[in-house]
This record gives C-alpha cells, sequence and structure tokens, in this order.
C-alpha cells in the first residue's frame, strides 16, 4: 500500500498562513482518494477537507474559505493551502490515503481510510 509523509507543520501567529504537503509513495497515487484529518489534544480526530481522484473536493465547514485541498499527481503529493489560521486550527493534521475505483468520490470518514501518515503539528498562537 501507498506510505504517506507530512511536511509543513510549525508555530505561525493568528491570521498567518501555512501550506501542508503529504508525499506518498509505494503504490500508483492516481488510484488514491486523500484526505486531511486533524486531532487537537483531548479531541477526537476531525475531518478537515478531501479530494477525489479526479480532484472533487470537500471541505469541512470549520475551514471553508480558509483552507484549500490540492493535489500534484505529477509529484505524488497532496497539500492543504491554510489561510487566516486561528487558535483553535491547532492540531497535529494527518494525511490519510484510500484506494478506491471510484473516480470521483472523497471520503470524510475517518474509518473509510487505511492508511495515515505519521502527523505534522500546527501550533497557532493568540
Amino acid at each position: 500500500q501507498v506510505q504517506l509523509v507530512e511536511s509543513g507543520g510549525g508555530l505561525v501567529q493568528t491570521g498567518g498562513s501555512l501550506r501542508l504537503s503529504c508525499a506518498a509513495s509505494g503504490r500508483t497515487f492516481s488510484n488514491y482518494a486523500m484526505g486531511w484529518f486533524r486531532q487537537a489534544p483531548g479531541k477526537e480526530r476531525e475531518f478537515v477537507a478531501a479530494i477525489s481522484r479526479i480532484g472533487n473536493t470537500y471541505h469541512a465547514d470549520s475551514v471553508k474559505g480558509r483552507f484549500t485541498i490540492s493535489k500534484d499527481s505529477a509529484k505524488n503529493t497532496v497539500y492543504l493551502h491554510m489561510n487566516s489560521l486561528k487558535p483553535e486550527d491547532t492540531a497535529v493534521y494527518y494525511c490519510a490515503a484510500r484506494r478506491t475505483l471510484a473516480m470521483t468520490d472523497y471520503y470524510y470518514a475517518p474509518i473509510d481510510y487505511n492508511t495515515w501518515g505519521q502527523g505534522t503539528q500546527v501550533t497557532v498562537s493568540s
């Protein structure tokens, strides 16, 4: 199965921006739907954004208009562009992959994914 490595996290002030990257290796990237989730201390893992095999996207209401998921298939990489960051966005951000035959479907439940990265910390200071 595919292996995932996230990068790009860090410390940023309120209102700032970050771009997270998720590099995939090991299998054909184009066969996978991808997603971003986050988990804050003491909270459950939360859906952030998802992208289908052909690039259809879906974002959680809490990040809509501020975050954008995208992918570069030539680089086998999925991105999460985060703007107007708030302290409540502080969390460990995880990339996830699901092998699927469906070209247009995206998935927003953690149980829908079977491969996860190690996570990258995002901290937004007030």
